[in-house]
């Protein structure tokens, strides 16, 4: 872990996650770096996929391996944040469905975050909002309880 305004490494850079003020980041040692649709990182004991941008079959080829990477954890602990999401196709339900199904084979734990109405419609017509609710803010996902199920 890492207090804020102490150094990473010489070369890394100041992407990382958003922290309270006076907060503890955690660094995974091997983190996915950034890519231009996601980001991975970990907080409070939860590694958050930060999904970005357009999410279509381009973007879901980018995603789909760090997906992969942290759904096969057994107990991971995952949140998948799409708050910073402009567009999702059927690309991006697909990785939802993945994870979910990854994590469940894997007693983990997968929460959703997402409040944008156009993707949220598009969870609600697909019925993926039933088994994958999403939660309103990232902080509300990781005050979830700890205890495994999908």
């Amino acid at each position: 872990m890492l207090p804020i305004g102490g150094n990473l490494q010489s070369g890394s850079r100041s992407w990382g996650p958003r922290v309270p003020v006076g907060g503890v980041v955690e660094v995974e040692r091997n983190a996915a770096p950034p890519t231009r649709h996601l980001r991975v990182h970990r907080e409070q004991g939860h590694t958050v996929l930060e999904f970005r941008g357009e999410i279509d079959i381009a973007a879901a080829a980018e995603i789909l391996p760090h997906l992969d990477d942290v759904t096969a954890r057994p107990g991971a602990r995952i949140v998948i944040d799409l708050s910073p999401v402009e567009f999702f196709d059927c690309s991006g339900l697909r990785l939802l469905y993945r994870a979910r199904s990854r994590v469940a084979d894997h007693d983990g734990r997968l929460h959703l975050v997402c409040a944008h109405p156009m993707t949220l419609r598009v969870l609600r017509v697909t019925g993926l909002h039933r088994v994958l609710p999403p939660l309103p803010t990232l902080d509300e996902a990781l005050r979830q309880p700890r205890t495994p199920s999908v």
